[in-house]
């Protein structure tokens, strides 16, 4: 099953397509597929679930006791205190470092070569991680990105590998996996304490970035209490490594699908010479984007960054439809099946971003959830679609995306997140510039 879990979940999902029941060892797991039953035991009856022990565990090696691993009353807690930092306006004041950010990159790669190919998941990699440093921080990206993302990658491939294992190794014992876990754990604990030290000693109090959002982070409940040392630490790290992998590799998976669909390719440009004009991309004149929007949505539909969400305990009897889980019961839920539903979208292997066009048929709530849904549905979703939305609308402002000949569409490697088995390297065209409007 680890071998081919997605195909795995997919062909239960064929056999039964609503929910299905498997036993794995002394576990038994429900798979919930309907998107109306998924809504109803994750948003309405979230409080009778917690995220399954065996994956937490694994996560907190990484993340502390941060908002992504820690239960009731210490994760709403958590949730009440960073929330103000994520909502749409906060987001948008984020806008210009990521434009920044992206021109940058692109300007570097705008002097190689024609000729030669782009590996995507490097230059977004270089850009996402660009933009976390500076909204984190305040910092500008001055070291090579590679050993971060493979530290990052080490402990995602980990991460998914220990979850088909009933125990985790001491973190003390001489093996290589482990020895290869500790230092990407050190790697980045280093790059975290370092920028941490840089602000406090900085003093930056009147600085906008995420650091000082959590520094100045108050429980509304108890005005009195902020972030101990350690949960600044630890909210931090799972801002630093969520904040760029997912929408790194949700970027890398949409540059292809764009450039295998050259009349996608199209709509998008024409729509960014019309709207744009040669000027950088806002908030609002990505608003004006619908194309590339859908794109975006599309490619995520196909290729969830987190194609599985954290399956969840029971802690008391749950309704799934007409039945009724028993307490202890483990909840299985799988984006990457739930959004290539038949039922719900049409040629669903296909890539066709009308799907997610002003006035396309209503996609059942539920059934398009890249980043998940109900109480603990991702904190940063704003945030990542407004990168994403601004990173492609620069890309596509400049150049032309095209596979090199001969080239073959990669199997998909889950890890915690789903990336590219294989490197999606592409052809990148520089288009003709257009000049901005006087006055605009």
């Amino acid at each position: 099953m680890r071998a081919d879990y997605l195909g795995f979940v997919g062909r239960l999902q064929s056999q039964h397509p609503d929910i299905a029941h498997v036993q794995v060892l002394n576990e038994h797991i429900v798979h919930v597929f309907h998107p109306d039953w998924v809504r109803e035991v994750l948003v309405d009856q979230a409080d009778a679930l917690i995220r399954w022990e065996r994956a937490t565990e694994i996560f907190s090696v990484a993340m502390g006791q941060s908002v992504l691993v820690t239960e009731g009353a210490s994760w709403q807690r958590q949730r009440r205190m960073l929330q103000p930092g994520f909502t749409p306006k906060r987001v948008t004041g984020y806008a210009a470092l990521m434009t920044s950010a992206a021109q940058d990159a692109l300007a570097n790669l705008a002097q190689r070569p024609a000729e030669q190919s782009v590996d995507m998941d490097a230059l977004m990699t270089t850009m996402t991680l660009d933009v976390i440093l500076r909204a984190l921080f305040g910092a500008h990206q001055v070291t090579d990105a590679r050993p971060i993302a493979e530290a990052i990658q080490t402990l995602s491939h980990s991460g998914i590998e220990e979850m088909f294992k009933p125990f985790s190794w001491p973190h003390w014992m001489p093996l290589p996996s482990v020895r290869q876990v500790r230092h990407a754990k050190q790697t980045l604990d280093r790059v975290i304490q370092q920028h941490i030290q840089a602000q406090s000693a900085a003093q930056q109090q009147e600085s906008e970035d995420l650091l000082t959002m959590l520094r100045q982070a108050r429980d509304p409940e108890h005005p009195d209490q902020g972030l101990s040392a350690q949960e600044l630490h630890d909210q931090t790290m799972v801002m630093f490594q969520a904040g760029h992998e997912t929408t790194a590799t949700a970027m890398t998976w949409w540059s292809g699908l764009v450039a295998s669909h050259p009349d996608v390719a199209q709509r998008i440009h024409a729509e960014i010479d019309a709207v744009l004009q040669g000027e950088t991309p806002t908030p609002a004149t990505l608003q004006q984007l619908p194309w590339l929007q859908a794109s975006l949505k599309e490619a995520m539909r196909l290729y969830p960054p987190a194609a599985v969400l954290m399956t969840r305990r029971a802690i008391k009897d749950v309704k799934v439809g007409p039945w009724t889980l028993p307490k202890g019961q483990l909840i299985a839920f799988t984006p990457y099946v739930i959004q290539r539903d038949p039922r719900w979208f049409e040629s669903p292997d296909a890539f066709k971003p009308e799907r997610f066009l002003p006035g396309a048929p209503d996609i059942p709530r539920g059934a398009w959830m890249p980043f998940g849904t109900g109480p603990r549905v991702c904190i940063a979703q704003h945030f990542a679609m407004l990168e994403m939305g601004l990173i492609g609308a620069m890309l596509m402002q400049r150049f032309s995306l095209a596979w090199p000949e001969g080239a073959a569409w990669p199997e998909g490697d889950l890890a915690v997140t789903l990336r590219p088995a294989q490197a999606i390297r592409l052809r990148l065209h520089q288009r003709a510039a257009i000049a901005p409007t006087q006055g605009g």
